[in-house]
């Protein structure tokens, strides 16, 4: 458990309407005016605002299923209540499974010959997203796990698994029932990881780390994709 950093000032007082004079008409007495505790806490915020897109490997064995697929990436600003120093990431807010493969509807379907049509194949998506207020909070701080190319925050909300991953994203194996937010950078993750390990040594005494996340107006159900994994259309219903 992180230890709180105690924030202590003294101060001197003769006047002898204030709590902290000793009496007998002596001055200049050596009080504590502040014993506070203070505990500093980075804040990593996911927001709602889309900024681009990534490949991530779907680690899929079937032969015909694309080996990667195009993931929307969103907005992540880090920041700790010392520094009040910003800095901006990409990350993922959706996890795609594959389910199943068809056929494009089209002149060779119309035809009969369906193996000559195009292939659809249907991603399901299982995020995490606040259902009732407009921005959820958690305290991650003890859920950090670290090596020396990966930082993961893995922790549960009722039944659902969620994890915060920085590293390598071609690394990366999702596994069904977890939720990911996946961090991009230009340095596979390690811009994100050499921040906080920054931070933290900043701070001195290992500080809270708080998790929020904005809610989305709208959040697709599944995805089809063509066969290069490129996103053919989302899916809301």
């Amino acid at each position: 458990m992180p230890i709180p950093e105690l924030n202590l000032s003294l101060g001197l007082t003769d006047n002898d309407g204030s709590v902290f004079y000793a009496g007998n008409g002596e001055g200049k007495v050596i009080v504590r005016t502040d014993s506070a505790l203070k505990q500093h806490t980075i804040t990593i915020t996911i927001s709602e605002q889309q900024v681009g897109s990534v490949n991530l490997k779907t680690h899929f064995k079937g032969a015909e299923v694309p080996a990667e697929i195009e993931v929307p990436t969103y907005q992540m600003i880090v920041t700790d209540d010392k520094t009040n120093e910003k800095e901006i990431y990409k990350v993922t807010r959706d996890t795609y499974f594959y389910k199943q493969q068809s056929s494009k509807k089209g002149i060779w379907s119309f035809l009969g010959l369906k193996f000559l049509a195009p292939k659809n194949f249907l991603f399901e998506n299982i995020p995490f997203e606040p259902l009732k207020e407009e921005i959820e909070v958690f305290d991650i701080s003890r859920y950090r796990k670290l090596n020396q190319e990966e930082l993961t925050y893995s922790f549960q909300k009722e039944d659902q698994n969620i994890q915060v991953f920085a590293g390598d994203i071609n690394t990366l194996k999702v596994e069904k029932g977890t939720s990911y937010f996946v961090i991009v950078d230009e340095k596979k993750g390690q811009r994100f990881i050499g921040d906080i390990l920054y931070r933290e040594k900043f701070l001195k005494l290992t500080p809270k780390v708080k998790l929020h996340v904005i809610k989305r107006k709208q959040v697709s159900k599944g995805m089809e994709t063509n066969k290069q994994g490129r996103t053919d259309r989302l899916i809301y219903i």
